[in-house]
Formats: structure tokens, sequence, C-alpha cells
């Protein structure tokens, strides 16, 4: 009898040590560790029904009397470091041909619809002659650009059959999360069909390429080659764009969202090019002490330093000093992110602005106009000539204490310069300060953009900049 009082008594400490176990914190973090999957049993099915929608997309362009090497990538996708491409067709031999010849470059591409679109980076296509496209079942084609967006680094090209083309599935890269399985499917350096995965390593990265600029980070491998193709989800869904590479840190790729590229591709489908939303407004960040000069919780929206005169800012009311916090129902935390949403709202829409106005919460009706090539609005009230590749700013109390300028100073401030741009090949540098402009005195950004404006684009045009420790000096940029 007492050997089964004592096997009762055992069964219901067993009992009630698992009652507790489960409903215990350890057991509902031991639940959700076995839940998650670490690492997914293989990517064999996913790849194989990505793989007839991915392309690798050879080009070809002719240069002239042996002319500038062709980039194969725009920007500064390896640093500071040569393009790779020019180990395999570079000018090894330290002379130019005077011949003409053809110089090839290699990159991917993914299609959309069935009719043949093809999605790719700008930098893959851009000043080919021409287009050869190259399927999965390894059925080749010629395309014709349909449209391009030098701004994004994306291209619409087209291939025509009688065949239906496979397409892959856009997905939502709002909903792609950091640390979620991610797959790359391109031709890094001509290897067709390459499959790679990895996770995401971050989101909202910002390279200093262009003005729109949002990565997806990812330590799936992405090398020449791989640009244009797509950066896939687990449900196979495309995420992603793949674009570029840093040199200088092994293992990094980067990749345009799909949620950004979807009405740009849209707009290159319809209409050959893409139209952007222009507000006219100089625009900085937040820091904390103007948050708290303006009464703002939480450092969030964007601080009006200036308003062009004639544009739709100034016609719908909106003053200097003014701070917009939401744009059509979305909340504003930075000029990058304002920069964005006013570029993708539809030219002639009427758009509701929420601003701040000395404390008070303001709404105004603004109709966007179309917005020129030399006039972009970027966030710390810089204004970027895609031209000469020079962003600038006005010269404001912050600029002149930081970098011990004389209170009286006038001109703009030279922010960033592009590689390899008209700018940089001048000899412009960040830090520099233009004080005339084909011997026209500048004044503000205003003064800079209208001299820019004036200047045709086969026309030389005179710097006179104030360099610090260098005094002044004169640069000339070649057409």
């Amino acid at each position: 009898m007492k050997n089964y009082k004592s096997i009762f008594r055992l069964m219901m400490i067993v009992a009630l040590a698992g009652l507790l176990f489960q409903f215990s914190p350890f057991s509902s973090a031991m639940a959700k560790t076995s839940a998650t999957q670490m690492m997914p049993a293989n990517f064999s099915d996913l790849a194989a029904n990505a793989r007839p929608g991915v392309v690798n997309i050879r080009t070809v362009k002719i240069v002239k009397g042996g002319g500038r090497v062709f980039r194969h990538f725009y920007g500064k996708p390896f640093g500071n470091e040569r393009n790779p491409f020019e180990d395999f067709w570079g000018n090894q031999f330290g002379f130019a041909p005077k011949k003409d010849y053809k110089k090839s470059s290699l990159g991917s591409g993914f299609i959309i619809d069935t009719k043949g679109f093809i999605v790719t980076n700008n930098h893959v296509i851009e000043g080919a002659d021409q287009i050869k496209v190259k399927l999965a079942k390894g059925k080749e084609y010629d395309a014709k650009v349909i449209g391009r967006d030098p701004k994004t680094d994306l291209a619409l090209i087209k291939i025509e059959g009688d065949e239906k083309f496979e397409a892959l599935t856009m997905g939502d890269s709002d909903k792609l999360q950091v640390g979620r399985w991610v797959v790359a499917i391109g031709s890094p350096f001509g290897l067709e069909q390459t499959v790679t995965a990895g996770i995401v390593s971050a989101k909202g990265r910002i390279l200093g390429y262009g003005p729109y600029e949002d990565f997806i980070q990812t330590d799936a491998s992405i090398n020449p080659g791989n640009s244009g193709g797509p950066l896939l989800n687990m449900q196979g869904q495309v995420v992603g764009i793949n674009t570029a590479i840093i040199a200088s840190g092994q293992g990094i790729g980067f990749a345009i969202p799909v949620n950004i590229a979807k009405g740009i591709i849209e707009q290159l489908k319809n209409s050959g090019e893409v139209t952007r939303g222009w507000l006219g407004v100089g625009i900085q960040d937040l820091t904390e002490e103007l948050a708290d000069y303006y009464g703002i919780k939480g450092q969030k929206g964007v601080l009006i330093t200036q308003i062009f005169e004639g544009d739709p800012a100034e016609k719908a009311g909106i003053q200097p000093n003014d701070v917009i916090i939401e744009i059509d129902g979305q909340s504003v935390s930075t000029g990058r992110e304002l920069s964005g949403i006013i570029a993708n709202t539809l030219v002639g829409k009427k758009t509701k602005i929420i601003l701040l106005r000395n404390g008070e919460k303001r709404t105004v009706l603004v109709k966007l106009t179309k917005r020129s090539d030399d006039e972009m609005v970027a966030g710390k009230n810089e204004q970027t000539s895609s031209r000469l590749g020079v962003s600038v700013t006005d010269l404001t109390q912050e600029i002149i204490r930081r970098f011990g300028l004389e209170d009286n100073e006038t001109g703009v401030f030279v922010t960033e310069v592009d590689s390899k741009s008209k700018g940089d090949r001048a000899g412009i540098q960040a830090g520099d300060i233009i004080k005339e402009v084909n011997r026209k005195i500048i004044e503000n950004q205003q003064d800079y953009t209208r001299q820019l404006k004036k200047t045709k684009s086969s026309a030389s045009i005179m710097f006179l900049i104030k360099r610090r420790n260098a005094g002044i000096l004169a640069v000339k940029i070649l057409p």
C-alpha cells in the first residue's frame, strides 16, 4: 500500500511540474524557438520556380576612337576601387586603340509580365548600342529600351516573341523584416542563373549615389553581373532589385526595394519616362535643438528653410520656418522621406500637407507641378544639380559656426560631389563655398539654380569658389 502511495505522490509531482513548465516564460520561449525555422530545409523549389523569370543581359557599346571606358556601374558601387570589369575588358596595355571597337558588359534582369517586359538597372543598359537577353532555357532575344530612370538606377526593356514569357511576382518590401532569409538570382561574372542566399542585414541604407536611396542591405552574395537581378523572399516574390556592392566590404550587397520600383516601372511602361512632383521648398532635418526651439516633441518633422518664388508651396501659403509633419496621411520625419513622398506623388494632384506654424497645426492643399532636372529637393536643405554632380546648401548659422566661417559669409556651401562627375573632374570639393557662377554673385540656392539654368548644356561654366586654407580659386567645368 505504501508503494502505491509513493507512486501516486510521484505522479502528482511530475504532473504539477509539467503544468508549471507549460505556463512558464521559459517554456514559451522554447515553443517560439522550436516554431521558428532558423534555416530553410532547402532553396531548391524556390530557385526552380523563379529561374524561368530571371534573364541574363549582355550589352554592346561601340566606343568611338577608343574613348573613355564604358562604365558598367553608375556612381561608386565599387567604392574608390576600379571597376573589376576593366580587368577583363579594360585597356590592359596602357594605350587606347584608334579605331572604333565594341565593348561588352554583363548584367541581369527579371520578367515582370507575359508580354516580355523586363526590369533591370539603368547602369546595365545605359549607353548600349545593342542589348541581348538570354532566358534560362538558353533562348536569346534582342531587347529594346522602353524607359530609364537614372535617379533610381532603374530601367525597363522589352523582348518580342510568340511565346508567353514566365514572369516573377512582385512582393511587398515594406513587410520585409531584418533577419529574414532572401535569395538573389543573377549572372555574377557571367555565370548565368547563379543562386545565392542570405538574410536581410538592414533596411533604409543610404550610400550617396542618388537622391532617392532606401537600399535593402543583404549578405546574400551579390557580385558584378548580379545587377538588375531579383532579390526574392521565401515565397518567391520579388522584394528588391540587386544594384550595388561595396568592394571594401566583402559579402555586403544592396537592393532597391520593390515598393520604390513599382511606381517607377509603371510610369516607364506607360510613358517611357518618370515624372516627379515638385513642391518648391528648401528643407532641413530637425536637430534636437531645432525641435526644442519650435516646441516639437519627438523631433518629428521637416523644417522649411526656403520658399521658391512662384512654385506650389508659395501658392499654397507655406512659409519659411513651417514644419511639415504629414503628407497625404504619411508621417514625415526626415527630409529624405519628404523628398521621396513628393517625388512619387502625381503631378497636378492636390496634396494634403499638415504642418506646424508657431506651434499650431495647420492643413494646406498643394497642387504639385513637374520637377525639372535642375530642380532637386533633398534632405538638409540640399539642392543637387544632376548635370554637374554637385550638392549645395545655403549658408546657415550652424554651418558658419561649425566650419569657422565669417558671420557675413555669402554663397552656397558644397555638401557633396559625386565621384567621377563633371564637378569632381573640375576639382570642386565638399566644403567649398561657391561665390560666383559665370561672374554672377551667388547669395543663395535660388541664385545658384538660376545661373545654372541660364547656361546651356553645351557651354562651359566658370565657378569662383572659396576653399578653407587655400583662399579664392577659379574653377572651369567643361561641357
